[in-house]
């Protein structure tokens, strides 16, 4: 598809707060509450990326603060118990980061958030520096799309390339990023290739059919 944003360089935020290995808890806490931010990139040498602290990696401190766990908690949870404990960004980070390309597709972002169960990506390049942070407000922003430009695409990109030759006009209509696609085709068979298609352009929520074929096939 041409014209929307495909990856992650077009939405990711490229002024990041940052931190190095020896940053103190109270700093870190100051640095997001100050960026209104859940997690810090952890930085070393000329801005390489070795690690992330994030909200949850600063709670055991609090959760544990003035109780001392039992011998069940202290078998379950070691790692927590040692971030109780840990007073700097080092001792604190998550690491390896996990990371993103800034040409990765936001799908690819989207997958790699969901599976390391993340909020934030920092972005970095080909050695690893800091490039920018990408978040799931950022990959969102796709659906802040302008109904009609989503037509527009739906119409050069899906309709045109399937649909060469249809019986009658295909009429494409997008509500709240909501696609419907009506008309008669020669070819319902079609029809679930476009709904794959559709989906993939970027700012579709959903998509909708009206579409018939010949008097012995129907599609809604």
């Amino acid at each position: 598809m041409h014209g929307t944003p495909h990856i992650v360089s077009d939405v990711m935020t490229h002024t990041v707060a940052s931190i190095g290995r020896r940053a103190n808890f109270k700093e870190i806490v100051q640095l997001m509450e100050q960026w209104r931010v859940s997690a810090l990139p952890v930085l070393e040498g000329e801005g390489r990326v070795i690690g992330v602290v994030s909200e949850a990696d600063l709670l055991p401190k609090e959760e544990f603060r003035d109780r001392d766990p039992d011998r069940f908690t202290q078998l379950q949870r070691l790692s927590d118990l040692a971030k109780a404990g840990a007073v700097t960004a080092e001792e604190l980070m998550t690491a390896p980061a996990v990371t993103v390309r800034a040409n990765a597709t936001l799908a690819q972002a989207a997958r790699i958030m969901a599976h390391a169960k993340v909020k934030r990506l920092p972005v970095v390049d080909d050695v690893g520096l800091l490039e920018g942070v990408v978040s799931r407000g950022d990959l969102l922003k796709v659906f802040l799309r302008d109904d009609e430009e989503i037509a527009e695409e739906v119409r050069r990109e899906v309709v045109s390339y399937l649909f060469r030759a249809p019986l009658s006009p295909i009429r494409v209509q997008v509500q709240d990023g909501v696609v419907t696609l009506a008309g008669r085709v020669r070819d319902t068979s079609l029809v679930p290739v476009a709904a794959r298609l559709v989906r993939a352009v970027e700012g579709v929520a959903d998509v909708e059919f009206e579409l018939t074929g010949p008097p012995e096939q129907q599609v809604r």
